[in-house]
């Protein structure tokens, strides 16, 4: 067996399931009514043990769920989860990351509320989340009480709804705490255009793939995509093309959160393509579209005037696309570049490019601090975006109100409970204070092993396994956004 094929080998056996969405919370309480609920609303509530209270119920056709302590200290942390794929969707409502962040904040006094958004909270469900959790916190407040101060926090898709909600209701929320975000979905669906484009151009060609306005076909293109990615997984030819596929998008070579940074070609190249794979084929390829084609009113997605070449230049992958070409006997980056650039192009329709832009992108305004968490190997949600957040956030807010945190871990949103609670705690501290406390890796890391073992461990979402790992806080500088939006 070749060292590449025993690589590869490995890496499959983490392919079980990814997607850019969070794990499912199990064990959740019934709740006690707590006044009675407004128009178009329900609930059901009950008393659990030690007095704290669950809140559960609908409105406007999205369930929501609120946490109660025994003795409110007056905080309102209010979550907004992540993209939900149809063949996926966590049982109840997420009202946290993890659950163990869930319980700790309750067992310290702070409540907890998340809405689940229409439609199940499946696919891009932007615009709803902001009018779901909007009228989440009308309903908190009319019928549980003002909170003396409210966090919008969220993870991934959830991130860039977290932010939204904060700078269109500059008044109603004191801070905001992203975990894996997304603040330009817009250039996050330019770019997965872009990844499969090559795939389907260089790895799939004369094959009937639809990438955009797929309609019934979307499943089967999706699967032809998928099976073009494993074919060239079994050849050098195959993985350089699949190198700049990934590189097109910064797509980092670093898969799974419970091991090591890959560190030779191949395995670099076959960790990415199984975001290739997973998050862009299946993700957000050509199923993922049709749903979002549908909210927009058509495709909002195009490369009309796009340069791979000049992309390529300017990507954090190009020492892996060189590097993967030289090790390909029969590889020639400048032919397949050539082939890229012959090839027709793909335009939008201008009303679902507008649509984007009013439901797909912070404007960078910081009403109230920031924090940001991400992981460095993030190849769903890149570690561009947050470089771009930075760069709007000086341009129409107030950098002080920043501060961007990151640990040193592959996969998307790879947080344990302990990550996620310093975070909080960090902001809330902030928020207090006037001014950030100290967040040098050293300090958090400490401030994360101080949580104990129970707070430690990190979901896989490749594979479904949830282990303890080391604190891993550091300090990172991200890449540059390949297709900004503005």
């Amino acid at each position: 067996m070749s060292r590449w094929t025993s690589g590869a080998d490995r890496w499959r056996r983490r392919t079980a399931r990814v997607g850019l969405v969070g794990a499912a919370l199990a064990g959740l309480v019934a709740g006690l009514v707590v006044g009675g609920p407004p128009a178009g609303a329900s609930a059901e509530a009950s008393a659990a043990a030690g007095g704290r209270k669950t809140i559960t119920g609908e409105i406007d056709g999205a369930e929501y769920r609120i946490e109660l302590p025994a003795r409110w200290n007056g905080t309102l942390v209010l979550y907004s989860h992540g993209y939900f794929l149809a063949e996926w969707v966590p049982e109840g409502v997420q009202v946290a990351n993890r659950v163990e962040t869930e319980q700790w904040l309750i067992e310290h006094g702070y409540a907890v509320a998340a809405s689940k958004f229409k439609n199940d909270g499946v696919g891009y469900g932007v615009q709803d989340g902001v009018t779901d959790q909007v009228a989440l916190l009308d309903w908190f407040e009319e019928h549980v009480g003002e909170p003396r101060r409210t966090v919008s926090s969220g993870m991934s898709q959830g991130g860039l709804i977290a932010a939204l909600l904060a700078e269109r209701n500059p008044k109603r929320f004191d801070g905001v705490a992203a975990m894996c975000a997304e603040y330009d979905t817009h250039a996050t669906w330019n770019s997965g255009l872009d990844v499969t484009f090559v795939v389907k151009t260089l790895l799939a060609p004369g094959e009937d793939i639809e990438l955009v306005r797929a309609g019934e076909d979307a499943a089967a293109s999706r699967d032809a995509l998928a099976a073009a990615i494993d074919r060239a997984l079994e050849t050098p030819e195959g993985r350089a093309r699949l190198a700049l596929a990934g590189a097109v998008a910064n797509i980092p070579g670093w898969y799974a959160a419970h091991e090591p940074k890959p560190k030779t070609t191949d395995e670099l190249v076959a960790a990415q393509s199984l975001w290739t794979k997973w998050a862009y084929s299946y993700g957000i390829g050509p199923v993922g579209r049709t749903e979002l084609e549908a909210r927009a009113g058509g495709n909002p997605s195009w490369n009309t005037g796009i340069d791979y070449g000049r992309l390529l230049a300017r990507s954090s992958q190009r020492d892996l696309v060189r590097d993967a070409y030289a090790a390909a006997p029969g590889g020639d980056l400048g032919a397949d570049l050539k082939r890229l650039a012959k090839a027709p192009r793909i335009r939008p329709d201008a009303k679902a490019v507008a649509y984007q832009y009013r439901h797909g992108i912070v404007r960078g305004t910081t009403p109230a601090p920031v924090v940001t968490l991400h992981s460095t190997g993030d190849g769903g949600a890149v570690t561009d975006q947050e470089r771009w957040y930075a760069d709007q956030i000086r341009r129409h807010g107030n950098s002080a109100s920043l501060r961007q945190l990151w640990v040193d871990r592959g996969g998307h949103c790879s947080f344990s409970s302990a990550d996620e609670l310093v975070m909080l705690r960090t902001l809330l501290d902030r928020i207090d204070d006037g001014q950030w406390p100290s967040t040098t890796p050293t300090r958090l890391n400490a401030s994360v092993s101080a949580m104990g073992p129970a707070y430690q461990k990190v979901l896989d979402l490749g594979t479904g396994a949830d282990l303890p790992l080391e604190p891993a806080y550091t300090n990172f500088t991200p890449p540059q956004m390949l297709r900004p939006s503005r």
